[in-house]
């Protein structure tokens, strides 16, 4: 038993490395418009296309001293640190949902969410490619959902979709798109449609919180811009909200009714 869950784990590992890969395509090419899915890797400083020996997740970096095969230029250490993450990231989702149809949905949300926060860090814009991957994530969710435990499950998933995202859009109307930005109101739709009513006000709150104890810290300690990209934070949120946001209101009934 311990044997067969070790190798699953390794593979569910190796499964998420490689798809962090693909992830590091998507943060560089998609704010440049470039296609990501035909268009073949290439050294982003001399253009010189990647054979399948350059990339190998993780490891590759390390044997190529972080330097491209061909001209010796940098090779940015976010590469084997995505690939890393996203492969433990899927471990820890399929060990805590299972081999099921959630752990299939989450896993493919947190890689987007990876993306995402990335793209939004350096760019103060979130893709929208990013956002319609996660609407697609919450309207299978909804679908199995529903199969499995009957249609009166999809009104707490299609609140989730309006819940916040409503709120956000009514601040943005009356602030005209000062206070908060577009991507982030079709994100927290399209999160909402994933996590339900519940999950969002989670992943909401919990994003506010990070937002507001980190982003002055990079104000002070890497000078960053005053402006807030909050897709990062709200990306931490959902990923929080995903793994323990029942846990979290299952307390909070307690607290208020026990």
């Amino acid at each position: 038993m311990a044997l067969g869950t070790a190798a699953f784990i390794m593979f569910i590992f190796l499964c998420g490395a490689i798809a962090g890969s693909f992830l590091n395509v998507c943060i560089y090419r998609l704010p440049l418009g470039v296609d990501v899915v035909w268009k073949s890797s290439s050294c982003i400083h001399c253009g010189c296309r990647l054979r399948w020996f350059d990339m190998i997740p993780i490891l590759n970096w390390f044997i190529l001293k972080g330097r491209c095969r061909c001209c010796k230029g940098p090779i940015s250490i976010q590469y084997p640190i995505i690939e890393l993450l996203n492969g433990i990231l899927w471990v820890e989702t399929f060990l805590r949902f299972g081999f099921s149809f959630t752990s299939l949905w989450y896993g493919a949300c947190i890689s987007a969410l990876l993306v995402l926060s990335v793209i939004d860090w350096r760019t103060y814009k979130i893709p929208i490619g990013c956002n319609l991957w996660i609407f697609g994530m919450g309207a299978g969710n909804l679908f199995t959902e529903c199969m499995a435990k009957g249609l009166s499950k999809a009104g707490g998933f299609l609140a989730g979709a309006f819940v916040i995202s409503g709120f956000l859009e009514l601040i943005a109307v009356l602030t005209k798109g000062r206070a908060i930005g577009g991507g982030d109101i079709k994100l927290t739709f399209a999160a909402g449609l994933l996590l339900g009513w519940k999950g969002i006000l989670w992943a909401f709150l919990i994003g506010c919180i990070a937002g507001s104890l980190i982003h002055p810290i990079f104000i002070k300690w890497k000078n960053k811009e005053r402006i807030l990209a909050f897709g990062p934070y709200l990306s931490f949120g959902i990923w929080v909200s995903m793994m323990w946001g029942q846990q979290l209101s299952d307390w909070y009934a307690g607290y208020l009714f026990g």
